[in-house]
């Protein structure tokens, strides 16, 4: 099932001289991986696909009210930096943050609960889709303002730092945000305090719909740290094991006591901004060569039958599991009880004992 030719478009790929310099290889460390991870990416990333899918629908059904984002065409990100994790590092994200919870092993049924605002959600129906949170998975969210998370994400680094715990603070942010202001008060504080911070750009391409080129002066996201002495590097985004390799060197950095790292991941996303963006900004045509081309899920699935670790039937097999599950999940959230509204007044604050 190995698909040919090169995508002409540069979506998702290291652009012109600094590819060579910067490109991640390889996984488990930069080497070849193993069979039973690849196959572990393959269905991690799949659930994401399956389960963005489903969401979609059910947006579409009106079962899901407000803003809802979609993380699809980015999994390989997600799923590449969660198998880098140690115990006790933290996830922060913005409000594209569904791929993020399921990577850092929430569970399917409370993120689609969530999603359709029932009390059995990981927010207890109150979050939505921008703003889970989960402290048993050492995810801090999903929040809507933009890069307001990497301020908050910052913070977990000094936190890390204070308590000497060895954890490290991986703090993901689109491109849109990448312009904003707190990001760099940010940078220069972890750089001048060596916190132990990743920050992961996903380079989408489009902000909420303009083009990269169209919005900022240095569009090599990766330099962005340049003048605060902050190492940056551009990854393949929509290579699983290029984003693990980078994740690997990334984290030790942070870890060891040189100060935060950032990570360009070059991606793409198929849906628009929100379910409410018709997309018109970008041709039906663009994004069809990225998917047949550079699907990073395609691409693992080329990887894993030429390497003999799968063939079809054993791929379809695994289709079908994560397949059942999202549609128990997608039942789940639409049968489950909503909150009563006695919890209004709850988690509004804490109080402490005299």
């Amino acid at each position: 099932m190995a698909r040919s030719g090169a995508a002409k478009t540069t979506a998702g790929k290291p652009s012109g001289k600094d590819a060579g310099a910067s490109k991640a290889k390889g996984a488990a460390g930069g080497g070849d991986a193993d069979k039973a991870q690849l196959l572990d990416f393959y269905r991690s990333m799949l659930l994401i696909r399956r389960f963005e899918e489903r969401a979609g629908q059910l947006y579409g059904m009106g079962l899901i009210g407000g803003f809802c984002h979609l993380y699809i065409g980015q999994e390989a990100i997600a799923v590449g930096m969660q198998s880098v994790r140690e115990p006790g590092d933290q996830v922060i994200t913005g409000y594209r943050d569904h791929g993020h919870m399921l990577a850092a092993g929430m569970d399917p049924n409370a993120v689609m609960a969530e999603l359709t605002g029932r009390a059995a959600g990981a927010s207890k129906g109150k979050g939505g889709s921008m703003h889970m949170f989960s402290t048993e998975a050492d995810f801090y969210g999903g929040h809507g303002i933009v890069g307001g998370q990497v301020s908050l994400g910052t913070g977990l680094g000094l936190a890390n730092r204070y308590r000497d715990n060895g954890n490290v603070a991986f703090v993901y942010f689109g491109d849109g945000a990448a312009n904003q202001g707190q990001v760099y008060e940010s940078f220069n504080m972890a750089e001048l305090w060596r916190l132990p911070v990743v920050y992961v750009i996903e380079n989408n391409q489009y902000a909420m719909g303009t083009a990269i080129e169209r919005s900022s002066s240095e569009t090599h996201l990766y330099r962005r740290g340049a003048s605060f002495n902050i190492p940056g590097q551009e990854v393949d985004g929509m290579d699983v094991s290029a984003v693990r390799a980078a994740g690997l060197a990334a984290a030790e950095h942070a870890r060891s006591g040189k100060g935060p790292f950032i990570l360009e991941m070059k991606t793409y996303r198929y849906r628009g901004h929100s379910m409410s963006d018709p997309g018109k900004y970008r041709t039906r045509e663009e994004i069809d060569e990225v998917r047949k081309n550079r699907d990073p899920i395609d691409h693992l699935q080329d990887r894993l039958e030429q390497l003999g670790f799968a063939d079809e039937a054993a791929l379809k097999a695994v289709d079908a599991e994560v397949k059942a599950i999202v549609a128990d999940a997608a039942e789940f959230a639409r049968t489950t009880p909503e909150p009563d509204p006695s919890e209004l007044y709850t988690d509004v604050y804490t109080e402490t004992a005299a």
